[in-house]
């Protein structure tokens, strides 16, 4: 691992001007720097760098950073490889901090994993262009999709030689330990404790990380035997974990983000044919259903997906899963049904790229129309529509952002024929039963680690202007949020109370990050994101590290998303002349904290206010329920009276 020191002495060379130079023309504006921005199409210069602050930032898409930050998001590198970059770049010698036993073992196994699946795509390219039986079977099967040599290359496709263990003994041969060729999932161990090929007379797709290192391989049969798995994938190792990885991603990165829009099919060559056809902004979630951590891939380069199908019945149906997972982290789906015997492979094939583009432009459609079509077509019963239509709601029910979701609310009542106010109170149960299950699972989780006295450890304390229960579904304003959180970046490590009394008698200093944590834990409230949610853990972890700054923490940090926002927060939108910049102290930070948190609260309350009221009007004739919500309501009135108080005080003091 790179060391502190090191790091500071590589962020201190690097020369924001100078590195987004190498990338992108620039001209001088004022004391800035402006140039077209490398992340999106635009005419008109809207990419500032400034080097009095280091920072990069386009104001049209909002990207930029430091020096690492642009190097990270516009070659696609982690952290360390950033560091790395600038390193050569500006000749400093990298010096890496000692690692334990326990990291320096894991290290060298990952690192060990890494070369035998380097040398084994190197053994796989060879076996295709150099051998009889991959030039006569491997590459006849290759031309016969079309693939041309820049593709193979391209995507360093490879042939297993047919014998069962041809790989084994060639790495076995080379030095490499039989360890590695199974943990990586080359090989498998028989029941006489003998090594056999995993891919034994398949096409080899490798699969790459975002970095471009080989973690995987996908191999194809190429006979007709029933009996075998047509696709064989590597199983998960210390290096692969198959739900964080994505096939083409490494060849698409950049494409995916100048387009800002990601297609997702099915397999390997599905993306190696668009990706031909020219249309390269194309990923596959191959050899396992759609997950999470692959949908927060994409969502690194873009929010907009638009998911290809086939056509076939049984991998549609398989797949709505998918559309409501993707629903759930943001994402803005799109839907294309390919016409009747055509495969994204086929389609391509046929197609040109501006022809396969203009083809999804006009066809592609969003999830209601989509699952409209799929379930109601042709459906008369009364009860087999209902279940239609529940299970179009419950989709719209997992959008988290409650705009998007009222838009799709109204957007189906005019399309399935049913009145707002049902399918609001619909959406809504569906919502409750989600929190409802979310908060059992917390529970079952908290008392798994903690027993008996879980459920109180659990129990969120009351404090301060009473006791708000965390609501998941209530989120404050994304405003608020923004400037709370804006303030932590920018001033979090700085102290705004001084001596504070401890429950053991003693005192300590708080800081803004400090503060904010803990008036908001005491109550149980957190952001609506949970970005900002982590970043602000992670100042309170780093509070007491010596010479903590936050800004510089956060827009250095390894995670682009992280580094991204905090780079949008220290950036001044509107520069203010000198006569207008207010000084700061430690008694206006302060205030400035207080004001927001208690903005936060009344933006929180007054939304819950608001969903108690809706769920008094549902409630009409359940008189208990009607009860519990008009106890609650009243409840809100007066917390929030007392923070209005309180804001008032803050901002209208009385004559003395």
């Amino acid at each position: 691992m790179i060391d502190r020191a090191t790091i500071d002495r590589i962020m201190a060379a690097a020369d924001i001007v100078d590195v987004v130079s190498e990338f992108v023309s620039l001209r001088k504006a004022g004391v800035n720097y402006k140039g077209l921005c490398p992340f999106h199409d635009e005419k008109t210069p809207s990419f500032v760098v400034s080097p009095a602050k280091g920072y990069c930032h386009c104001f049209s898409c909002g990207k930029g950073g430091n020096a690492v930050g642009f190097i990270m998001e516009h070659e696609q590198m982690t952290y360390p490889e950033a560091l790395r970059w600038l390193a050569r770049k500006y000749n400093i010698e990298i010096e890496e901090r000692g690692m334990t036993d326990g990291e320096r073992r894991e290290a060298g196994e990952r690192e060990s994993m890494f070369i035998v699946n380097e040398w084994a795509l190197g053994y796989f390219q060879e076996n295709l262009i150099n051998t009889g039986n991959g030039l006569s079977v491997g590459m006849q099967y290759l031309r016969s999709r079309g693939f041309r040599d820049d593709t193979i290359s391209k995507f360093q496709l490879g042939y297993a030689l047919p014998v069962r263990d041809a790989l084994a003994r060639a790495a076995v041969a080379r030095g490499f330990k039989e360890q590695y060729l199974v943990d990586t999932g080359l090989c498998y161990r028989r029941d006489d404790g003998s090594l056999q090929d995993r891919y034994a007379g398949r096409v080899i797709f490798p699969v790459h990380t975002m970095t471009g290192r080989v973690v995987a391989f996908g191999g194809r049969i190429l006979t007709s035997d029933k009996k075998a798995a047509k696709y064989v994938n590597s199983p998960e190792s210390l290096i692969y974990h198959k739900g964080g990885e994505l096939y083409g991603l490494y060849q698409a990165r950049q494409a995916i983000t100048r387009a800002d829009r990601c297609y997702l099919v099915e397999g390997y060559v599905d993306v190696t044919s668009m990706h031909q056809c020219g249309v390269e902004n194309v990923v596959a979630s191959s050899g396992t259903s759609l997950t999470t951590g692959q949908i927060r891939l994409i969502r690194r380069f873009t929010s907009n997906i638009t998911v290809l199908y086939d056509g076939d019945p049984a991998g549609i149906h398989a797949s709505m899963r998918g559309i409501d997972m993707l629903l759930a982290e943001g994402m803005n789906v799109k839907v294309l049904l390919l016409p009747d015997g055509d495969d994204p492979d086929s389609f391509a094939r046929k197609h040109t790229a501006q022809e396969f583009r203009d083809y999804i432009e006009a066809n592609q459609t969003d999830f209601i129309e989509f699952k409209t079509n799929l379930l109601l077509e042709g459906v008369t019963d009364p009860v087999e529509r209902s279940q239609a239509i529940s299970s179009i709601v419950k989709s719209v029910s997992v959008i988290d952002d409650q705009i998007t979701r009222a838009a799709y609310v109204a957007e189906c009542s005019h399309r399935l024929g049913v009145s707002e106010a049902v399918l609001v109170d619909t959406v809504n149960k569906y919502i409750r039963s989600g929190i409802d299950e979310q908060r059992k699972e917390e529970r079952r989780r908290a008392h798994g680690a903690a027993g008996a006295g879980a459920d109180e450890a659990a129990t969120p304390a009351g404090a301060g202007m009473g006791a708000l229960a965390p609501l998941p579904g209530v989120k404050a304003a994304p405003g608020v949020e923004y400037m709370l959180m804006q303030l932590v970046v920018r001033h979090g490590h700085e102290v705004v109370y001084r001596g504070v009394e401890t429950d053991d008698g003693g005192t300590v200093d708080l800081n803004v990050a400090q503060y904010v944590s803990y008036d908001l834990g005491a109550d149980g409230l957190k952001f609506g994101n949970d970005l900002y949610n982590r970043m602000l853990a992670e100042a309170v972890e780093h509070s007491g590290d010596e010479g903590f700054n936050a800004e510089s923490y956060f827009t250095r940090h390894p995670d682009v998303e992280v580094s991204r926002t905090a780079t949008e927060m220290a950036i001044d939108h509107f520069k203010l002349s000198r006569s207008l910049q207010v000084r700061r102290d430690d008694d206006s930070l302060r205030n400035q904290a207080e004001h927001l948190v208690l903005d936060f609260r009344m933006e929180y309350v007054s939304r819950r206010m608001d969903e108690v009221r809706r769920g008094i009007s549902m409630a009409a004739g359940d008189m208990e329920r009607t009860a519990q919500l008009m106890a609650e309501y009243k409840d809100l009135q007066a917390i929030r009276n007392a923070i209005a108080k309180e804001l008032g005080n803050d901002i209208i003091s009385p004559a003395r």
